[in-house]
């Protein structure tokens, strides 16, 4: 996992803090797609949906992989798409399958360190090893790791082995979640991140202010609307949960994302209960999992790996 040497950089398991103190995350590398019918989609590989094929790994307390568990759950596709889930302490293996509650074993290669399953899909891999990962049990391979990716296949490639009905990211209304996407992942989705591994104070400063101005602006957004775009939920709700529903527990104190706390903003606070309260979205939340996983995996933010018992959050309180 590494230290910051010399000033000069830190690896964090997912990324490098690099010599002016910022954050880079490298991209996804495996970018193949799942369609209907394994037909092409562009220029990547295309591969069929059928059911029991493919397996999902993923850790519960990373928010990209939860967005892909959250559309897996939304669509019902428990008894077509397997899971695996990692444990959440994330040391110098990296994610592994070590025997803790929650945890998920690989049934399917019978993987003990996640980084096993990337060099499966390529011997010669020398990419991050990440969440969410799609594997392909009769290509033996990586289809994907790439979770914006993933979401959208398990949206809309499965339509015809039961899924559930719903479409997270309508037509009508992709140019305007394209639009909330974007804005949302680099300031808020990432901007976390980038505040809470600053390694200068001018660095930090800069990202956490653009937290806070994107907070303002979708609570600003929720004004009229219950949800994102369109009055419906989508993709753009999913994306935006995933880090809210952290920000309280983690992202305020461990990150120092703490200008305000997210019951601070009454809109976002209800928008998140309300998707907490969601009867598919529910089972996919391991408070468990993610303190332990932030707390416990960054030691050089919290060298002495002590998970605090609060804040007490009820995301059950009326909306």
């Amino acid at each position: 996992m590494g230290e910051l040497i010399g000033g000069q950089w830190r690896t964090t398991g997912l990324e490098t803090v690099i010599s002016d103190g910022s954050l880079q995350r490298p991209p996804s590398v495996f970018r193949d797609w799942i369609t209907v019918d394994g037909a092409p989609s562009g220029t990547e590989r295309s591969f069929k949906a059928e059911a029991n094929r493919y397996q999902l790994y993923v850790s519960l307390a990373c928010p990209w992989a939860h967005r892909t568990l959250i559309m897996r759950s939304l669509k019902g596709l428990e008894n077509v798409i397997g899971l695996s889930v990692v444990h959440w302490l994330m040391g110098d293996e990296g994610r592994t399958f070590a025997p803790g509650p929650g945890v998920v074993p690989d049934i399917v290669n019978h993987a003990t360190r996640l980084h096993e399953i990337y060099t499966l899909a390529d011997p010669d891999c020398t990419t991050r090893v990440s969440v969410p990962v799609i594997w392909d049990k009769v290509e033996r391979t990586i289809v994907s790791n790439e979770s914006s990716e993933i979401t959208r296949m398990f949206n809309s490639a499965f339509e015809a082995l039961g899924a559930l009905p719903g479409d997270y990211y309508p037509v009508a209304l992709r140019g305007e979640i394209d639009a909330v996407n974007a804005r949302v992942y680099e300031s808020l989705n990432n901007g976390v991140y980038r505040a809470g591994f600053a390694a200068r104070q001018d660095v930090y400063e800069a990202a956490v202010t653009e937290v806070f101005d994107t907070l303002e602006w979708l609570e600003q957004r929720l004004q009229d609307r219950k949800y994102l775009v369109g009055g419906v939920l989508t993709e753009a709700d999913i994306r935006v949960f995933t880090t809210l529903v952290r920000f309280d527990p983690v992202y305020y104190g461990h990150f120092k994302c703490n200008r305000q706390a997210l019951k601070d903003y009454p809109r976002l606070w209800a928008h998140t209960r309300r998707l907490a309260q969601h009867p598919r979205i529910r089972p996919t939340i391991n408070f468990e999992h993610i303190k332990c996983r932030y707390y416990g995996s960054h030691p050089w933010l919290n060298p002495n790996g002590i998970v605090p018992v609060g804040p007490d959050i009820d995301f059950d309180a009326a909306l």
